[in-house]
């Protein structure tokens, strides 16, 4: 009860307040290990740079590179970390050269690391405005999965009207954003999820929603244009024969096999990135063609819990940390 005093606590710090400490609420990493080196803590407050905003933030996502980071497994990040690339928020300070937003408003968008805390610095270019249509913790959902998809299937595979997409890990934060994006694209989706998750697939649209503790999708899908590669290494090497020759397999779970890409005659780019992919996803959450699906809502102190549950590959659409509440 110690810990979610303490948070409750943090939660009631005034905007006012918060401006004017030394120190703030967050998750920081010393030492590079599993989810029990996650420890909830004062942290010194950040401060824009060039070109940079400083957001409160009110809510942060949870996706699995946040539990490779804090594994030491991804990139060469320093110690100590605040894990955390996906937040929305509320802009409290603006860095020198900033120019697109103004104290107070309501934000969203990806930090290079330091969203599991009250305050994250963030590259006024990786920023966008909130969608009206989104709360802050559907918001703080998007950034990451939703621009990986919009990248994996528009910018790298240019998919298209009247083609086939296989959509693997098609219940998780990426793919429950790439099945929507897949119609909206007026492609023939078919998607893979376990049992408990079918009804999720068929509800975002899928036209053939494939049980994979079934059913092999290698039975159910031949000559696809498009495969997007969200469920793991072990699946990928299974991919291959299902892409028609010249389509593009796609995985953000590791680099495809060159030789069996040559050997299949199919593409497997590197994941394009798309600067305007965010404003891009915007007008469709406006115009609500998008859904976020949120699974859980979990206090900031209890970031150990959230990355226990995103490092099993098997969450149901993405979990948030609540870090403040909403001022109406």
């Amino acid at each position: 009860m110690k810990s979610k005093f303490v948070f409750t606590a943090g939660m009631l710090i005034g905007a006012a307040t918060l401006a004017h400490s030394a120190t703030m609420k967050a998750i920081v990493v010393h030492q590079f290990g599993g989810p029990e080196v996650l420890k909830y803590e004062d942290a010194p407050r950040p401060q824009p740079k060039e070109n940079e905003i400083l957001v409160r933030v009110i809510a942060a996502g949870v996706n699995p590179v946040d539990t490779y980071e804090r594994s030491g497994k991804f990139g060469a990040a320093t110690l100590p970390l605040i894990p955390g690339r996906d937040i929305a928020g509320v802009v409290e300070e603006i860095g020198s050269g900033a120019t697109k937003f103004k104290k107070g408003d309501a934000v969203y968008g990806n930090v290079r690391n330091g969203g599991y805390a009250e305050l994250a610095v963030a590259a006024e270019k990786n920023i966008a405005l909130k969608p009206a249509s989104l709360d802050f913790v559907q918001a703080a959902a998007v950034p990451v999965a939703a621009r990986t998809a919009w990248n994996a299937l528009v910018e790298t595979a240019h998919l298209g009207p009247g083609q086939t997409v296989l959509i693997q890990g098609g219940s998780g934060g990426v793919g429950t954003f790439a099945i929507q994006i897949a119609k909206l694209r007026g492609a023939k989706v078919f998607a893979t999820a376990s049992t408990a998750n079918q009804d999720l697939l068929k509800e975002l649209g899928a036209d053939m929603a494939i049980d994979y503790t079934k059913q092999k999708f290698e039975d159910v899908v031949k000559d696809a244009d498009v495969v997007l590669e969200a469920a793991g290494k072990e699946i990928l090497e299974r991919d291959y024969p299902v892409v028609k020759k010249g389509g593009f397999l796609v995985s953000i779970v590791g680099p495809a096999d060159a030789a069996k890409v040559q050997q299949y005659g199919i593409q497997a780019p590197p994941l394009a990135l798309s600067a305007s992919a965010l404003l891009e996803l915007n007008k469709l959450f406006d115009a609500k063609k998008l859904k976020v699906v949120v699974t859980e809502t979990l206090p900031l102190s209890e970031a150990r819990k959230a990355q226990e549950q995103a490092g099993t590959h098997h969450t149901r659409g993405k979990i948030v940390l609540k870090v403040a509440e909403e001022k109406k």
